[in-house]
């Protein structure tokens, strides 16, 4: 069990914590205070490193007590990461002005890691006792400065690409980084860090950086939640065309998919003055608004949440001559990757394996009504769950006007009554969001109602856009192609079904589509309850399977022939998607590096003989294999390397070379 010890943080009383059971040779988290400011931090050895802290550092000289949390379980994992969320729970509660920088917490599996961290469930209460902390943990799981905290403990890979960038924008030249991740990735938890960790690093704390939000609410929201860092402020957090204002040493910008080109605006006079003060074409950009104010800059880009046609386009970011990243690990659905896939073949019309998710909720409804009902009880339950929709509906209530705009089924219901920070308004949860409002955010339930402009034609078994029942008309002005407005529909509804952390309940109000998707699953087959749900407990009990080893040359053999296959290693069934085949090569140079795959690494890759712009390939070229970022330039494939080191060179496929797989992730 988890206790806590308190002890006087003077030089004088240092002989106290020598004697102290746990003082010399034992795992601990401990915590320093002075009433105003905290440090949180683990040790082996709290006795030494107490004194490390008071005879080096000026600023932990000032706190005046040291908590001690002690526990006979503790071991160096468990310390580590209870270090690790003390200082996101304790940074969103508030209280306390922290003395800890964000390096180095990184979100890290263990054994039996939810049995040491349920133990914060228990050390809580004692914490509030003695008053340093205040809100109950629900409660700070919930705001916005738990969800966007720059104290936010870090995937493997989120802190791989950080370590890129760090490394990147070190280095004294112009350069230019795209951050490529889909919904839940973390990349706004990413961008946050970064705009920390940088002005804290003694070799970047003296560049002008700020973080660009296109998005007028999330930007608003950022803002609040820099206003409580040490190190930063609300100037740092910027919109567009704010970055003329002043030149730039980094521009970090977060949800870049969502910055405008001159297309359906509502200020075009404005937007002009702004071209022809940087010099810039009347079809300038503000993607060149942020290249032309800034030396180096980050950009954090998902081309599938494109949604409007007045948002830079795929072809411009692929213009640039950018370091490219990849964020992979799913940070906000529960349900994780296999989701993702999930809505993206029943939006596209793809095959739809029958959906059964581990933790996650996902049902599809016959009545509108028992949806709106399920999401208030939910809310009751967890908090922030929100109805949205696809904007189907004309919006009469639009500024504050009495009546409604949505009805369905004799229910009558109205769009959001503000675009700035929604999801935490007042009567959001009688409300219902549109796209705008809650791209970028992250919601616990979802209830999304997607509108008669998505149908479905029985006849010709496919999904079709009924543009005349599409309501957005700067979302629609400009399109001649009817494919490319399902494109942007289609990005809406990806992104309304990816907002949910613990479940996204579905109304589909045309008739033969909810039929289509009601053929392909049950409710029974969709969901599974948390009673159902049983997480692993111990690294004994997940289920492996072999998958081989294949040399680095087929030697005029097949990739996966038998003659190829050197050994076999297990891996973890949960990392295998159903009815794909896997193999296992070991990296060899430096080619890739910056893509997060190193000399030596091995690499689980499934077999695929095509690839998609971004994907990191195994491609055979000849004799050969090799793994390279996937590409294409003036119709024609190309592979290339992301490498800190220049003397590698893009790669143009000959006949009879092909793609053999798609890199699914680098094995530990």
């Amino acid at each position: 069990m988890v206790e806590i010890k308190t002890f006087p943080f003077d030089r004088k009383d240092f002989d106290k914590l020598r004697d102290f059971h746990y003082g010399l040779n034992w795992p601990v988290v401990y915590i320093q205070e002075n009433g105003s400011e905290m440090y949180i931090g683990q040790t082996t050895t709290l006795y030494s490193r107490s004194k490390q802290h008071y005879d080096l550092n000026e600023n932990r000289r000032r706190l005046k007590r040291i908590h001690v949390l002690t526990d006979e379980e503790f071991n160096l994992s468990s310390a580590f990461d209870f270090e690790s969320l003390l200082i996101q729970y304790v940074s969103a509660d508030g209280v306390f002005k922290l003395q800890n920088g964000n390096g180095g917490l990184i979100n890290h599996n263990y054994f039996e890691k939810e049995k040491y961290q349920a133990k914060l469930d228990v050390i809580w209460p004692k914490l509030q006792e003695l008053g340093l902390v205040k809100e109950d943990l629900h409660s700070i799981k919930n705001s916005e400065f738990f969800k966007y905290s720059p104290y936010k403990a870090l995937t493997e890979d989120q802190l791989e690409v950080a370590t890129a960038l760090e490394e990147s924008i070190k280095a004294n030249k112009v350069s230019t980084h795209i951050v490529h991740g889909n919904p839940g990735t973390g990349k706004s938890i990413l961008a946050m860090y970064l705009l920390k960790h940088l002005k804290e690093t003694s070799e970047t704390s003296h560049l002008k950086i700020a973080l660009v939000v296109p998005m007028t609410g999330l930007r608003a929201t950022l803002q609040r939640v820099v206003k409580r860092v040490p190190g930063l402020g609300v100037e740092m957090v910027i919109g567009p065309s704010d970055v003329v204002k002043k030149e730039y040493d980094l521009l970090i910008v977060d949800e870049a998919h969502r910055l405008r080109r001159r297309v359906n605006l509502a200020n075009f006079g404005s937007y002009d003055q702004t071209n022809r003060a940087l010099g810039l074409a009347k079809e300038g950009t503000q993607l060149d608004w942020v290249m032309k104010c800034s030396k180096k800059q980050i950009f954090f880009y998902d081309k599938k949440q494109n949604v409007v046609p007045g948002d830079v386009q795929a072809t411009d970011f692929s213009k640039l001559d950018a370091k490219e990243f990849e964020l992979v690990s799913q940070m906000r659905i529960n349900a994780g990757e296999d989701y993702l896939r999930f809505v993206d073949n029943l939006l596209e019309g793809r095959h739809v394996e029958q959906p059964r998710f581990s933790n996650y909720e996902f049902k599809m409804y016959d009545s509108i009504r028992d949806m709106v009902e399920d999401i208030k009880t939910k809310d009751a339950e967890h908090k922030l769950a929100r109805l949205v929709a696809g904007y189907a509906w004309s919006w009469k209530t639009k500024g504050n006007k009495p009546g409604h705009d949505i009805e369905i089924d004799g229910l009558q219901l109205t769009w959001n009554s503000t675009n700035i920070d929604w999801v935490n308004s007042k009567n959001s949860l009688n409300e219902v969001g549109c796209i705008h409002t809650v791209q970028g955010y992250d919601l616990n339930y979802t209830g999304v109602i997607i509108g008669p402009e998505f149908s479905y034609d029985p006849i010709a078994k496919r999904i079709i856009i009924d543009e005349k029942k599409y309501k957005d008309i700067n979302g629609k002005r400009s399109i001649s192609d009817p494919e490319e407005l399902k494109g942007y529909i289609t990005n809406i509804y990806k992104t309304l079904l990816t907002r949910g952390i613990k479940g996204t309940f579905v109304y589909v109000v045309d008739e033969e589509l909810r039929k289509y998707f009601s053929s392909m699953f049950s409710d029974k087959q969709a969901v599974l309850s948390d009673n159902e749900y049983q997480p692993i407990k111990s690294p004994i009990t997940v289920a492996m399977v072999q998958v081989p080893i294949v040399g680095s040359a087929p030697c005029g053999s097949p990739l996966l022939g038998e003659e190829n296959i050197e050994d076999e290693i297990m891996v973890p069934k949960s990392k295998l998607r159903a009815g794909a085949t896997y193999f296992i090569l070991r990296a060899n140079g430096d080619s890739m590096d910056l893509a997060g795959i190193n000399d030596g690494d091995l690499v689980l890759c499934r077999f695929a003989e095509k690839g998609e712009t971004g994907d990191r390939v195994v491609a055979l070229l000849g004799d050969n294999v090799t793994i390279k970022m996937y590409d294409k330039k003036d119709g024609r494939r190309i592979l290339l390397p992301k490498s800190t080191n220049k003397s590698h060179q893009p790669i143009i496929p000959e006949e009879g070379d092909s793609v053999q797989g798609i890199v699914q992730e680098v094995l530990e």
